[in-house]
């Protein structure tokens, strides 16, 4: 299908080293940020892009203090860092690119995020990307909770009309089946029955903290199940992507990915 709408993500180890205070690469940023000003064009007011935490997002999470639920507000300060380099250098690279706050925008109801503001919307409809990142939002208890930035594209899933496509760009082709370190993927993974794909799956860094390819693939099985298509792939901030417009059937031939979808939605 040619999609109508298109979600990038961009993990933060393509970008920033987790065990390193404060690290962004700039000139990654930069680069990555050329490529998503052109996929912008190709999708004007349809697309938003989604950073990873990096070393910001990771470090607020792993040493804020448990006792206390609202020291997780040092995640909101620290993704927010990190949406503010991405929109600058959008910008700079003639896109017009605006960071927002999900935890001013979206809550938790039963696990599950819920949009409660029209500003993602408004800002679509005159041609804006929006970027995004992970957070702390509410809880239906009034707690903070940790929602990683793998799983904002579920946040979009009632705002979307027509096709959704949903990338996750990683620093791994896809869901590799031959343990860490192996070449084999998993080219595609039914949503209505992933075990193979869990199945294959191995133990994160010790340096993440947000579930790694796991909570990767929780949330596109679940993003697949109401209809959009979704990938996991790597990427490089030296290779184009305006392939992410076309139909899947039309990529590449050398571009390897996970294919991620609901059995009948094809």
């Amino acid at each position: 299908m040619t999609p109508d709408f298109l979600a990038v993500k961009v993990g933060g180890s393509l970008f920033s080293r987790k065990n390193e205070p404060g690290h962004v690469d700039e000139t990654a940023v930069s680069r990555f940020a050329r490529s998503f000003t052109k996929l912008s064009r190709a999708f004007p007011g349809r697309m938003v892009l989604i950073s990873g935490g990096g070393a910001f997002g990771h470090g607020a999470i792993r040493h804020h203090d448990t006792a206390n639920n609202l020291s997780l507000a040092a995640l909101t300060e620290a993704t927010f860092e990190v949406k503010k380099r991405w929109a600058a250098q959008l910008r700079a690279e003639g896109a017009d690119a605006f960071p927002l706050q999900l935890a001013a925008m979206c809550t938790l109801r039963d696990g599950a995020p819920e949009l409660g503001s029209p500003v993602l919307r408004e800002l679509l409809d005159r041609g804006v990307v929006p970027v995004l990142a992970g957070d702390a939002l509410l809880d239906e208890r009034g707690g903070l909770r940790t929602f990683s930035s793998d799983r904002v594209p579920e946040a979009l899933l009632p705002l979307v009309t027509g096709r959704l496509r949903v990338v996750t760009l990683t620093d791994v082709d896809g869901i590799i089946t031959d343990g860490a370190g192996g070449d084999r993927i998993l080219a595609e993974v039914d949503a209505r029955s992933p075990e193979d794909a869990y199945a294959a799956l191995w133990g994160s860094s010790e340096w993440d903290a947000t579930g790694a390819m796991h909570t990767k693939l929780d949330a596109l099985v679940a993003c697949a199940r109401a209809g959009a298509e979704c990938f996991i792939m790597r990427g490089d901030p030296g290779t184009e992507l305006d392939f992410l417009a076309d139909p899947y059937d039309a990529w590449p031939s050398h571009v390897r990915s996970t294919r991620i979808i609901a059995s009948g939605t094809d």
